[in-house]
């Protein structure tokens, strides 16, 4: 049978605890849905600490609702999700600030917002087709945000683990780990990204 576009863009919601493998699965899951899909990662959505003195940005805790510009990102879904285009913001880590110009993306048939809080929401979730939860054991998590901030973000190891266990752990507990039961799917992220993804199509009745 040959694939026919959606008659609107579908969204996917991935979330769950830091470096649980969201953010792999997304980008293996976009590859695997059939017309055009768009990976939306909430950590861009990180407000701006560009007022704040610049050691002052490194004791921010990225860990809280709050943290996120949740309005832009609603509105961004919103456009999104009827169709249209929108411009998302580009955070830049090492020096925790936006890029003072946002990335135009859309329309697309697929959007795939992966991150901490992508089920915390109600007016979020109230935009999904799928709303999944990927979790994995916390020594690993650990293991992998080490790897990917001091490749990406430009992290030392001792700033991760302490930053994981002052906030990441403890800010989990309180505001990610409960939206598991939001869920409509649960992963484990141990599992390979492709049996991930192929999971997930097979909810949306997607051969994949």
């Amino acid at each position: 049978m040959t694939w026919q576009a959606p008659s609107r863009t579908r969204l996917v919601g991935l979330a769950g605890r830091s470096c649980s493998g969201k953010s792999s699965i997304a980008a293996r899951l976009a590859e695997l849905l059939p017309g055009e899909a768009l990976v939306l990662p909430l950590d861009h959505y990180y407000h701006d600490l560009g007022a704040m003195a610049f050691e002052e940005r490194f004791r921010f805790n990225f860990d809280v609702p709050e943290a996120i510009d949740h309005d832009l990102l609603l509105s961004n879904l919103r456009d999104l999700a009827r169709g249209a285009s929108a411009v998302r913001p580009v955070y830049l880590f090492p020096e925790h600030v936006r890029s003072p110009e946002g990335q135009r993306v859309g329309p697309v048939d697929w959007v795939i917002a992966e991150g901490l809080f992508a089920l915390l929401w109600d007016e979020v979730r109230a935009l999904l087709d799928l709303a999944v939860y990927v979790d994995a054991p916390d020594d690993l998590c650990l293991e992998r945000r080490i790897a990917r901030d001091v490749r990406e973000r430009g992290r030392t190891p001792g700033s991760v683990v302490t930053q994981y266990t002052d906030t990441v752990r403890p800010m989990y507990e309180i505001h990610v780990a409960p939206t598991r039961k939001h869920a409509d799917l649960v992963l484990d992220g141990q599992r390979p990204l492709a049996e991930s993804a192929r999971v997930i199509c097979d909810r949306l009745q997607i051969a994949g």
